[in-house]
């Protein structure tokens, strides 16, 4: 198998792989918390009950009433629709929490309920948030070659723009497509899907999200009787995966632009080099018995001659 198809093979198994590791975590979640959350919902049914029989309700009651429903609340168990509520630990929502978990968006607006599910937690993030880490990058590795250096090599060479002009356009025009795709875009349906949130609101979720702020003061799929709720949770922690991916890759592009710019430089910035995967040829041409001055004609150019961010002279 060509080395370009291996790697992008081993990519998809990795990707797989990740995948399969957010459902087992998903499952256990689900396996340790919804039992928990059944049994706060059933207090506080039991609790709202009592209140309500009260003849005259005294201040110390009151209290003691308040605070169970606050405390309640801080884990996603509302006092309003109790009954009838969604569950924060079913598979889907169980999925959701564990994709904001392991890429650190982390929300807030659910948590463990038990000793054994924060116990959980940590284990599962200790090793998920490097695991998220690498999936990303090594899907940026290669999403470089063809929204990188393959837009800025055709403008040089077609267009016969400078390198530095080249990669300024390519930067900024790289910029307004990931603003219009994953804020302006989603920001409409979420808009439209979430009745109450404005499209400054949507906007203003997406941009805390994709920045993993996530402070979690609004979070999608939390209206009650919300149609096709599991869907539309997966669907939000899809958006969010390939989101944070176009905001590595533009982090990573700026860096390249700024490291021809001299900026890093100026300010004493380490570079952003390139790996070695950058300066070999994407697919490999040719065989052993081919002739001499064919594999010459096929041979890589020297590093210092590609077309390429590092090679430019600043």
């Amino acid at each position: 198998m060509p080395p370009f198809y291996k790697s992008w093979a081993l990519l998809v198994v990795f990707i797989l792989f990740y995948i399969t590791y957010l459902l087992l975590g998903a499952l256990v979640f689900s396996t340790i918390e919804r039992p928990e959350e059944e049994r706060l919902r059933s207090e506080l049914s039991s609790l709202k009950a009592q209140f309500l029989n009260q003849s005259c309700v005294n201040l110390t009651s009151l209290e003691n009433f308040l605070e169970k429903v606050l405390s309640a609340n801080k884990y996603g168990v509302s006092m309003l629709y109790n009954a009838s509520g969604n569950s924060n630990w079913d598979l889907a929502s169980s999925l959701f929490f564990a994709s904001t978990l392991v890429t650190t968006v982390g929300y807030g607006h659910t948590t463990p309920l038990s000793d054994a599910g924060k116990a959980f937690s940590i284990i599962y993030a200790l090793l998920g948030v490097p695991f998220t880490m690498l999936v990303l990058t090594a899907c940026v590795q290669r999403l470089m070659h063809l929204l990188t250096y393959g837009p800025v090599g055709v403008c040089q060479r077609w267009a016969g723009w400078e390198p530095r002009t080249a990669s300024t356009v390519h930067f900024v025009v790289l910029l307004l497509a990931v603003v219009l795709c994953f804020f302006v875009v989603p920001a409409l349906i979420f808009s439209t899907i979430e009745g109450a949130w404005s499209f400054l609101e949507a906007f203003y979720f997406c941009f805390i999200s994709l920045c993993t702020i996530g402070l979690g003061d609004y979070v999608p799929g939390e209206q009650r009787g919300q149609r096709l709720r599991p869907l539309y949770k997966i669907s939000v922690m899809v958006y969010l995966f390939v989101g944070l991916m176009a905001m590595f890759l533009v982090l990573r592009t700026f860096h390249k632009l700024a490291d021809l710019q001299g900026l890093t430089a100026f300010f004493q910035l380490p570079q952003c080099e390139e790996e070695e995967e950058d300066k070999e040829p994407i697919v490999e041409t040719g065989s052993d018995d081919q002739p001499d001055t064919d594999k010459a004609a096929s041979k890589p150019l020297e590093p210092g001659s590609q077309v390429s961010y590092n090679s430019i002279n600043r």
